[in-house]
């Protein structure tokens, strides 16, 4: 028989193989497997390892780390995809769990507590203000019924290139004037032109994709008071904020005065505001939310489209062969009249292979918007927790060597016999994003950029200064949330007609 002692040994030994069956058991639930992370520093994290230019840095570290990378920016995780496949897990397979936005600090200042489309985040607030955009302000009627104003101001841009007689200018100061123009006139019912006005949209963007060090190190959130970040932000808000109001109150002041205008000559400030007062969507349309719509969509239409042109432009420059067999195709469908016009446009593949091409190699938002879990998810064979921050690094895969043949070389003749298009169904092309988050303004972009590069190219023979060739233009890039060319671009343009 046992002694007492024996039995106590026994049952001791019992208990303890228990609990480390038990704790076996419960680690091997517990344990993620988290996708592979780069070394970090405590307290910054992997901060330091973001560099001046974001994507740049991030896919050097991706080619050793892998398409699907969990960095941690202070406290914060953040999953970096790099690769078409893990795109299209995070914006197709699982687009529903990563359909959050995070919350940032600078859009909650200067964005109404980001109660737009773009950052807000996802719930009922978030569907019934992209609805209002999908269906009553960017649908394909509402694009169209604007043709008039786009066809103006761009034939009001080549009158001024016209007038230049061949003198140097600033094309990237007169694209962004007739492309904010154009916005101007949809959005808000007039042109809004002046050096403060200008300086206000820049301030806006540069101040919108400043490093906020309080986002992810929340101890250290007077750095950014410190160097005087939280202040702009605060002073673009106000500013913004007044200079909206008082759109507002002119479109209301014109009602009381002359009633309401006519379906086809409402801009967007008009529509909202009909909404608001016929309660249309069966949700309370607020002031703020009339407003930081409009800032949504009239600084991203503005500020991206404008860029992404000057891209455009620049390539052709440099590629004096694309440059011919575009110039070329323009011309036969044009047939020498005045100016390209949009039922033009859809005759024009090498045009549009030309644009895809400048928005794979220079996608207006190249880390796109950061993106949220909203639970726990199965990404790629890796564990993602529920609170992970997600960026998808769309300017890496479009220079995916695995993807593209010599992705670094500007060739719009990779386009012409595919049907790979940027709308969010390709996931190796995604200047504007994908799913639910996907950008909801393509056509409104895509449009003016269409019609404008199409007549520039049409009209004008376009060279730099001092006898510069191509090859000598500066294609570096400026620090922003928006991918811009550091340096304007500066040409002689010459008419071909």
């Amino acid at each position: 028989m046992f002694s007492l002692l024996q039995t106590y040994l026994l049952f001791f030994f019992s208990v303890i193989i228990l609990i480390s069956f038990k704790w076996i058991k419960f680690r091997s639930k517990t344990k993620k497997n988290l996708p592979p992370s780069p070394p970090k520093l405590p307290i910054i994290g992997n901060l330091h390892q973001l560099g001046s230019i974001p994507h740049h840095s991030l896919r050097a570290l991706s080619e050793k780390h892998g398409p699907l990378m969990l960095m941690h920016f202070g406290s914060v995780p953040m999953l970096v995809a790099s690769s078409a496949e893990a795109a299209k897990e995070i914006m197709k397979t699982h687009d529903l769990k990563f359909a959050n936005r995070p919350k940032i600090r600078i859009p909650d200042t200067i964005i109404y507590g980001s109660s737009d489309i773009t950052f807000s985040p996802y719930g009922e607030h978030w569907r019934q203000a992209k609805s209002i955009a999908v269906i009553h302000l960017l649908n394909s009627q509402r694009v169209q019924s604007f043709r008039e104003v786009r066809e103006n101001e761009i034939g009001v841009m080549i009158n001024t290139i016209t007038q230049s007689h061949d003198s140097l200018i600033d094309l990237s100061e007169l694209i962004f004037l007739h492309v904010n123009n154009i916005v101007c006139r949809v959005t808000l019912g007039r042109s809004y032109q002046g050096l403060k006005f200008n300086e206000l949209l820049e301030n806006f963007v540069n101040v919108l994709g400043a490093l906020c060090v309080g986002n992810f190190i929340p101890r250290l959130s007077w750095i950014d008071r410190l160097s005087g970040l939280e202040d702009r932000a605060s002073k673009v808000a106000k500013e913004f904020d007044e200079f909206l109001e008082g759109v507002v109150e002119e479109h209301l002041d014109k009602r009381r005065k002359e009633g309401d205008k006519k379906d086809a000559d409402q801009d967007f400030v008009d529509i909202l505001l009909d909404i608001q007062r016929d309660d249309a969507i069966g949700f309370a349309l607020q002031r703020d939310t009339i407003k930081a719509i409009i800032l949504d969509v009239f600084a991203a239409g503005t500020d991206t489209t404008y860029a992404s042109l000057v891209w455009s432009i620049s390539e052709l420059i440099r590629h004096p062969r694309v440059m011919k067999k575009l110039q070329q195709e323009v011309a036969e469908v044009a047939q020498r009249r005045h100016m390209i016009y949009e039922n033009d446009l859809e005759k024009m593949e090498y045009l549009k292979a030309t644009i895809k091409e400048t928005l794979r190699l220079y996608p207006p938002l190249p880390l796109l918007i950061p993106r949220e879990s909203m639970q726990d998810v199965k990404l790629m064979e890796y564990d993602i927790p529920a609170g992970t921050q997600t960026i998808v690094n769309a300017w890496a895969i479009g220079r995916d060597p695995t993807l593209w043949e010599e992705p670094d070389e500007f060739r719009p003749e990779r386009f012409l016999n595919g049907s790979i298009d940027y709308k969010g169904l390709h996931f190796e092309l995604l200047p504007f994003g994908a799913g639910r988050r996907g950008c909801p303004g393509i056509q409104f972009a895509v449009v003016m950029y269409e019609l404008v590069l199409a007549n520039v190219i049409y009209k004008f023979n376009l060279s730099l200064p001092n006898g510069a060739e191509g090859k000598d233009l500066d294609m570096s890039v400026k620090n922003s949330i928006t991918l811009h060319k550091k340096s304007p671009l500066l040409v002689t343009a010459t008419s071909r007609f």
